[in-house]
């Protein structure tokens, strides 16, 4: 494959944050399958994840992270291997593209959508232990509070990104953009 495949600009990696600006976590680059005014959608057949503290640990599933511009969430779309899609939900600073790096900060409340469209908020502890020992503000609170229900919301009316067949296609992209490319016999 040549240098000036194309393809090598795309690849990106995330990191998330807390609220005093310390890195929280960090995942290894990932393929940008598309991008929107929306929204970020990044592939990964598996990643290495850094947490603050060093230790490392791998994801085991293909998936898709959409990180959105506006919203407060992010999204990581896991196929599982016994069939269907997790949907795990970070309620999150919309992100931002610094310095070469998608970057969001982290507020602790998670929403998870099984295959089986079972829905479980996580993480409500940290969350409220958090507020107090960064101190949250109301303003910062009711924000989180607000898209943990849009969240909910929109899992309820099976709203994107929340589409099995759109997230589909978006790793389909991906495993189509990324075939090899083969030298041409002179």
């Amino acid at each position: 494959m040549s240098s000036m495949d194309p393809r090598f600009d795309r690849w990106m990696k995330v990191q998330a944050y807390k609220h005093d600006g310390l890195l929280h976590r960090q995942w290894s680059p990932a393929f940008l399958v598309q991008e929107t005014q929306d929204y970020w959608a990044l592939a990964s057949k598996g990643s290495s994840v850094t947490e603050s503290d060093g230790r490392k640990w791998m994801t085991r599933e293909h998936a898709i992270f959409l990180l959105f511009k506006k919203r407060w969430m992010n999204v990581i779309a896991m196929f599982k291997e016994n069939g269907g899609i997790c949907y795990y939900v970070n309620i999150a600073t919309p992100t931002l593209l610094d310095q070469g790096y998608l970057k969001y900060i982290d507020y602790d409340l998670d929403v998870k959508l099984y295959p089986d469209m079972v829905e479980r908020t996580l993480d409500e502890k940290e969350f409220e232990r958090h507020v107090l020992t960064y101190g949250y503000p109301p303003d910062l609170t009711a924000a989180i509070e607000k898209s943990k229900k849009e969240v909910q919301e929109m899992i309820a009316k099976k709203e994107f990104p929340f589409v099995d067949s759109v997230i589909v296609a978006l790793y389909q992209k991906f495993i189509d953009e990324n075939k090899p490319i083969l030298s041409k016999p002179q």
